[in-house]
């Protein structure tokens, strides 16, 4: 295995067995030196055991085949396992191999997990590797690794393994000060009990040999002169809040973040008030300030397809008699003639749309092999960035072999990709199958693809690390980083923040780097101290609110306020929240075929529940060792306690507490029920 001059100028301490995070650009081959330390760490550490973490699932499989496999695999036993391949008798197997490649959830499970078959201990590994690391902040699974770390190192002084972070971007944790930069790099440090912040102080001339940096180009194009659909969309908006008897909502905070913060808070409050009518028009709401998002990104044909496709749903699924479903579906098919024919007018289309078609006509009529990735906000507007190339006759003869590369997580709003999608994708893209790929950040962080040539960041508003990560993914020679954006836009404004919060960045890295040993030694204990404390105190905060007894806390239909459960009827399978009541099935009727999720290792996913009176999704069906369980999310439900009516977000945050659940117990309840 070669590595270059700044690679072993990097990996130094880590060879000695210190604690290190380093931190090199993209492309510059971290994974390299990482495997080089897991080859010597095997070699010279009695009963040595690594660990390699990542935050995505496509990273096992990359990681294994291209850095692993090629080198370790003849002379250690390497083990991968994701989300969608989770495997049984983990620990087992973990004891069985030299190398565990995995998502650090999968860990992070087998450690929570009281099964002998699965559970495993930090201290069964000699050394970890986190990759991008900058991840390990907050309530992230990363930091709450690493929190079982530092206890076992504070409080039971340990054998642990060794720490070894990569990142091309630790980022500035929103700071707005060059010392609460350094702040949130100490902060980083801390978590990941790290010695020191290792990159090129020598070898600097090598490295940028190495990783040259793309050219970037700002390509910003002038606002659209008129906006006649915009504006019809805005004012049907208008129409929605005079329905409800609300005015003062002005045209410019249609459209924004801000505006669906608003609209969020409003469908929350109309759910406490068992407001039927306010719920409802906040959801539809939000679907016109979508609508605008992909107006502001596509064609206006997109926007209206999608408000069309989400109308009809509406009416065949509901069905309703309620006066405001009535309204609601009045008003958009009244103005829909209107829409359809300022569609038609192409003047009116967004100028980014003629600017994104020349930087591709710029690009892939040069080579035949070239490739690039589009970045752009959401997954609806990947799905019609793909549409728009498709039906884009002036790209018909650049050879465009395009497709959507979006998140695997389950999203009402959205459709989403399952993890074997997003991998055969993004395999094809390796192999030259496909040229082109529109993405949303999930390809951004660690996707591996030397040859891309031109990398768009397609009107989108995020922070640094974004930005340095999506810059990274153009690797070839002479590449290109597109931000193509509004001139004088939000979006515009905050790219030059950004560039200036990498150059903060880098500076807060070099003062942490350059401080004093033991002034450095002394802060990260102090920070690691405080974030023990503050977790215990945040856990014990957790379980005062668990107060409730469950057979007090009632679950009411988040949309129609039907009461459908108590909290005495649900109970934990692995990470699910199921109903355990065999009477729930009144409340809820299955409408999908078995859904595309990844199956494990006792179940198999079942169709979609939702409410058989509103209609409103719940969750799911799992299929647990043949016998059906409906997995509700917590979301669907305002929960009625003696004291208040309150929403939650998140199952770990409802004041009472949940059972495991008992297979034989419930198998009994079901055999008594079929004797009756």
């Amino acid at each position: 295995m070669e590595l270059r001059d700044y690679q072993w100028e990097v990996i130094g301490p880590a060879l000695e067995g210190r604690n290190i995070i380093i931190w090199l650009p993209t492309g510059a081959g971290k994974t390299r030196a990482a495997v080089y330390v897991a080859k010597r760490h095997l070699e010279m550490t009695r009963n040595a055991k690594v660990a390699m973490l990542v935050n995505k699932v496509h990273l096992v499989h990359q990681h294994y085949s291209k850095e692993f496999q090629p080198f370790l695999q003849n002379k250690y036993k390497i083990l991968t396992t994701a989300g969608d391949t989770e495997k049984p008798h983990f620990a087992h197997l973990v004891k069985q191999n030299d190398v565990v490649i995995c998502t650090a959830q999968i860990l992070q499970n087998a450690i929570n997990c009281d099964s002998e078959e699965k559970h495993v201990e930090l201290t069964d590994f000699t050394l970890l590797i986190i990759d991008e690391c900058h991840h390990t902040h907050k309530d992230g699974v990363y930091n709450k690794l690493m929190h079982i770390y530092l206890e076992k190192k504070i409080k039971e002084n340990q054998n642990l393994p060794q720490i070894l972070g990569l990142t091309a971007s630790p980022g500035t944790g929103r700071a707005s000060t060059f010392e609460s930069a350094v702040e949130h790099i100490l902060q980083i440090c801390a978590n990941l009990d790290t010695w020191k912040i290792m990159s090129p102080q020598t070898h600097i001339d090598d490295l940028e040999a190495k990783a040259k940096q793309p050219k970037k180009q700002y390509d910003l194009v002038p606002e659209r002169t008129e906006d006649p659909f915009g504006n019809k969309l805005k004012e049907l908006m208008k129409a929605i809040h005079e329905y409800l008897g609300e005015t003062g909502f002005i045209n410019p905070e249609f459209g924004t973040q801000m505006y669906e913060q608003k609209v969020v808070e409003m469908e929350k409050e109309a759910a406490v008030e068992s407001n039927r009518m306010k719920r409802t028009c906040a959801l539809h709401l939000r679907k016109y300030n979508d609508a605008l998002f992909i107006h502001d990104t596509v064609r206006m044909k997109d926007a209206y397809d999608f408000l069309d496709v989400f109308y009809i749903e509406e009416k065949f699924i509901k069905n309703s008699d309620d006066p405001t479903d009535i309204f609601l579906c009045q008003l958009f098919h009244v103005n829909s003639d209107i829409l359809i024919d300022i569609c038609g007018k192409k003047r009116y289309e967004d100028p980014k749309l003629q600017r994104l078609e020349d930087i591709l006509k710029d690009n892939f009529q040069s080579s035949s092999n070239f490739r690039g990735i589009i970045f752009t906000r959401t997954r609806q507007c990947t799905h019609y960035l793909h549409k728009w190339i498709i039906d884009n006759a002036s790209l018909k003869d650049l050879n465009l072999k395009t497709a959507p590369l979006t998140g695997a997580g389950y999203s009402n709003q959205s459709k989403h990709m399952t993890q074997n999608q997003q991998q055969e994708v993004i395999e094809k893209f390796r192999q030259g199958a496909l040229n082109l790929l529109i993405s949303t950040s999930v390809a951004e962080e660690g996707l591996d693809i030397p040859e891309c040539n031109v990398v768009v960041r397609y009107s989108l508003m995020t922070n640094e690390i974004a930005m340095v990560q999506a810059r990274g993914r153009a690797r070839s020679e002479d590449s290109c980083y597109s931000f193509l954006a509004k001139s004088g836009g939000r979006e515009s404004k905050r790219e030059l923040t950004n560039e200036a919060l990498e150059d903060l960045m880098k500076r807060a890295i070099t003062h942490v780097q350059n401080m004093p040993e033991r002034e450095y030694e002394a802060k990260i204990k102090d920070l690691q101290m405080e974030s023990l404390i503050q977790r215990a105190v945040k856990q014990k905060q957790q379980e005062e609110k668990r107060k409730f007894q469950p057979a007090d806390v009632r679950f009411d239909c988040r949309h129609c306020s039907a009461a459908a459960a108590y909290g005495s009827d649900f109970c934990v399978v692995e990470v699910h929240h199921v109903n355990i009541n065999l009477n729930f099935k009144v409340y809820y009727e299955v409408y999908t075929e078995p859904l595309e999720m990844k199956k494990m290792e006792d179940w198999v996913p079942g169709g979609s529940i939702r409410c058989r009176f509103c209609k409103l999704h719940w969750g799911y069906l799992i299929i647990y060792k043949g016998v059906p369980l409906p997995v509700v999310s917590i979301k669907k439900f305002v929960l009625q306690t003696p004291e208040s009516r309150k929403p939650y977000n998140k199952w770990k945050d409802v004041p009472f507490s949940l059972n495991q659940f008992n297979y034989n117990e419930y198998c009994e309840q079901l055999s008594d029920m079929e004797d009756d």
